[in-house]
Formats: C-alpha cells, sequence, structure tokens
C-alpha cells in the first residue's frame, strides 16, 4: 500500500483483549501506511438475551456505560476524540485496575479535556440507537459468534474490505514486529474462505 489505508477497530473499553490489540495497532501507524480509527462496539448488546453464568452476566451490567460515554463522545465531538478517550479509558481500567464508576468516568473524561459531566450519561439511554448502529456495523460482516476486537481493514482488491475478529494477543508487538503481524493478518485474512486460525490461551492479558 502506497498511500495511508484507513483500519476501523470496533471496541469495548471494558476487554483487556481489545485493549491490547488496540495498542498494538498504535505501533502498526507507525511501521506501515495505515491510519486506525477506533469505532464502538459493545459487549453488553452482543450477549443480551443469552444464557451466561452471573458473574459474567453481572459485569456485563456494568460495560454498558463506558460504551455509552464513548458513543455519545463520537457523536458530539468526532472519532478522533473517541481515540483518545479510550485510550483515558483504558489505561484506567486495564493498567491501573481503577473501578469502573462515575469516579473513574469523570476523571477519564477531564484527561481529554472533555466535561465530566458526560459521565451521567452511562446511566441514560439517549445514545443507545446510536450504539447499536454502531456495533450493528461492526458485527455484521463478521457474523455474532465472535466479541472483540473486530477490525476493517482494505483488502487484497481495490476498494474491498476485510473483517475479522482478532487478533489476540499477548503482549502488544513493538516496532517492526507489530509490522508483521498486521503483514500476515492481511495475508490470511484476505485469502478467499479463510475463516479460521485459532489455538488455545495459556497466558493471561499483559499490558507491556
Amino acid at each position: 500500500m502506497s498511500e495511508r489505508a484507513a483500519v476501523d477497530m470496533f471496541f469495548d473499553p471494558t476487554c483487556p483483549w481489545a485493549w491490547i490489540t488496540s495498542r498494538w495497532l498504535l505501533e502498526v501507524e507507525q511501521v506501515r501506511p495505515v491510519d486506525v480509527r477506533f469505532r464502538v462496539m459493545s459487549l453488553s448488546v452482543l450477549n443480551e438475551g443469552r444464557d451466561m453464568p452471573e458473574q459474567y452476566r453481572e459485569g456485563l451490567k456494568k460495560a454498558w456505560g463506558p460504551v455509552r460515554i464513548c458513543i455519545a463522545v463520537e457523536q458530539e465531538h468526532g472519532s478522533a476524540v473517541v481515540r483518545d478517550l479510550y485510550t483515558a479509558l483504558g489505561t484506567r481500567i486495564h493498567l491501573g485496575k481503577e473501578e469502573r464508576g462515575q469516579e473513574l468516568y469523570r476523571a477519564a473524561l477531564a484527561d481529554v479535556g472533555l466535561d465530566p459531566a458526560l459521565a451521567e450519561i452511562a446511566d441514560s439511554t439517549e445514545y443507545d440507537e446510536a450504539l447499536r448502529a454502531s456495533h450493528n456495523a461492526g458485527m455484521k460482516p463478521v457474523g455474532q459468534d465472535v466479541g472483540t476486537p473486530v477490525i476493517h481493514a482494505p483488502g487484497p482488491v481495490p476498494g474491498e474490505t476485510v473483517a475479522f475478529f482478532g487478533p489476540v494477543i499477548t503482549p502488544a508487538p513493538k516496532g517492526e514486529a507489530a509490522g508483521r503481524l498486521w503483514d500476515g493478518v492481511l495475508l490470511v485474512a484476505g485469502t478467499p474462505g479463510f475463516y479460521e486460525l485459532k489455538r488455545s490461551r495459556t497466558e493471561a492479558p499483559s499490558f507491556e
């Protein structure tokens, strides 16, 4: 790719694996002609009506807040601000291990120069229609049996987009190693008829 290519990553701020993938993509931007836009999906929306353990169900109740705030910020301030807010939220949630709630949301909003009062949207359904639309746009090309991260990237045919779940990695590769992984991911994702490459995870998320 001689020109810089637009890549969308659909994230839920609460997912540690998506957070690691997002940090990898920021590395990719430095070594490949790629510009990443972070867009919102929701694990709470994805898992509505599904049978799951009570502990996970309770976690999904708390997951509504961050995505509602992110989609509201996208609607009102644009995707570039969402990128910064995701970094602020992820730094506090995954690195700082802060409890999700109004205090965290207000602090993250302040970190990126936004009105901390926007944290109140966490408990509002005002932007839920936009949230579901963004979620559906991310998930439609990959189906409903995956989670986050979902990436939409240029395909091998000009004007074509390929979409896929993953990669699930830990820790995030840096420098040229990040670029090589990107090259490989695009290669397999752009292969007609390719659906899955997977192995059991043996390590917990590492945020190095």
